[in-house]
């Protein structure tokens, strides 16, 4: 089975949504196959649908005056931070072509990003109860998706690489007291290559979703229609 990827650089929350909601429509129709985004936001705050307002711990009009975006989602979760730094997967899947089963999709997603921290040299994985992926008590990987009509997936995952973690100083990140936050860099005491952790989240993307990884564009996969 063929997975395509776009990989888009930096792009607005917004903008990326309305991708998302494209594609999930071509899936839904059969149009175009199995895809995965990856890319960065510039620095935006975004709340899960059921997530508490309260977690934003300052005034959307602040936010306005430091340039940081704020957005209400359908995706599941409560809030998060996406910045430069940070690698965010969008996969626009039809689930009926793995198993159904949302809870399955969910840890399938955090495996991949275990295994890839794990070639990393990274030690990471699961806290009972809660979704992302943990180095003991620090997230380093955000979880929350929308499953719509269909089985087709969007939203995803958001991979702290080089992320500044001071804006989630401005959040309760997912609306967790008792936890931290964390990135690859920090792990690792070192500034890592955005490309290269990609390659890896693609490496172990196909193996774990068994999908063959095409790498592409927006409108080549348009095309495809």
């Amino acid at each position: 089975m063929e997975c395509y990827v776009l990989k888009m650089g930096r792009v607005k929350y917004k903008e990326a949504l309305a991708i998302q909601e494209n594609l999930v429509q071509l899936r839904r129709t059969g149009h175009i196959p199995e895809v995965l985004l990856l890319l960065q936001h510039p620095p935006v705050y975004t709340l899960g649908e059921g997530g508490n307002p309260a977690n934003l711990l300052v005034s959307e009009e602040k936010l306005r005056e430091m340039g940081i975006e704020f957005h209400r989602t359908h995706r599941g979760g409560d809030i998060t931070y996406h910045g430069p730094g940070q690698i965010v997967g969008y996969p626009i899947l039809d689930l009926k072509n793995f198993g159904r089963d949302a809870h399955q999709y969910l840890r399938s997603l955090e495996e991949v990003l275990i295994q890839t921290l794990s070639a990393l040299g990274i030690v990471a994985g699961r806290i009972k109860g809660l979704t992302g992926v943990w180095v003991g008590e620090e997230k380093v990987a955000a979880i929350g998706i929308r499953i719509s009509n269909g089985w087709i997936t969007s939203h995803g995952f958001a991979l702290n690489v080089n992320t500044d973690l001071s804006y989630f100083n401005q959040i309760i990140p997912c609306g967790i007291h008792n936890k931290g936050v964390t990135s690859i860099a920090r792990l690792l005491q070192k500034e890592i290559n955005i490309e290269q952790v990609e390659d890896l989240i693609l490496q172990q993307f196909e193996k774990i979703f068994h999908v063959k990884i095409i790498e592409s564009d927006y409108e080549t996969l348009i095309s495809l229609r």
